[in-house]
C-alpha cells in the first residue's frame, strides 16, 4: 500500500468522528465522502473479466458495505427544533458500524499486503474460485461505494424529509 493509500483509508475511517458532535446538516455535507470515494474509484477500479465467484464475492462485499452504511445513517440522530436547521450528531451505534466497515476495509488491505495474508487470500481464492487480485480490489473498492453512498443517501433523505414544512409531510 502507498502513502495515499494510508491516507484515503483512514481519512474514510476517520471522517464520521466529525459529524459526533452536533451540526447543521446540509447537502454540503454529502461532498466530501463523494469526492474521496471518486478518487478512489478512479484509482482503483480496473476492467477485469468476471470468472468463477468472482460476482458473488463483489456483490457481498458491496451489499455488506451498504447494510453498514445504511445502518450508520439510521442510528444517526437527526431532528430539526421549530422553524431553525435541520441539526445531525452520529452517536456510538452510528460510529460503531461506520469505523467496523471502513476499518475491516483497512485492515484486510494492509494484512493482504503481508506474506501470511497475501497466502491465505490465494488458498481462499483458489478454494472458492476467485479468479483475480483486481476481483478482491474491486469488492472491497465497491464495500467503501456501499457505506459511504448509503450512509450519504439516508442523510441526505432525512434532512430533505425535515426540511419540509410540517404541513406538506406525508407519514404512512
Amino acid at each position: 500500500m502507498s502513502t495515499t493509500d494510508y491516507i484515503v483509508d483512514i481519512a474514510l475511517i476517520l471522517i464520521i468522528f466529525r459529524q459526533t458532535s452536533i451540526r447543521e446538516l446540509t447537502a454540503r455535507h454529502a461532498v466530501l465522502p463523494i469526492l474521496i470515494i471518486a478518487w478512489a474509484g478512479q484509482h482503483y477500479l480496473r476492467g477485469f473479466t468476471i470468472g468463477g465467484n468472482d460476482l458473488p464475492l463483489i456483490v457481498g462485499f458491496a451489499v455488506l458495505g451498504a447494510a453498514l452504511g445504511s445502518w450508520s445513517g439510521l442510528a444517526t440522530k437527526v431532528w430539526r427544533e421549530g422553524s431553525g436547521p435541520v441539526l445531525a450528531r452520529a452517536g456510538t451505534v452510528a460510529v460503531l458500524t461506520w469505523v467496523a466497515g471502513m476499518g475491516f476495509r483497512f485492515a484486510f488491505a494492509v494484512w493482504a499486503n503481508t506474506p501470511s495474508g497475501d497466502r491465505a487470500i490465494g488458498r481462499f481464492s483458489v478454494e472458492h474460485h476467485v479468479t483475480s487480485g483486481q476481483a478482491w480490489t474491486t469488492a472491497l473498492v465497491l464495500m467503501a461505494f456501499g457505506e459511504v453512498l448509503a450512509r450519504v443517501a439516508i442523510m441526505q433523505w432525512r434532512r430533505a424529509r425535515l426540511s419540509q414544512p410540517a404541513a406538506q409531510l406525508v407519514y404512512g
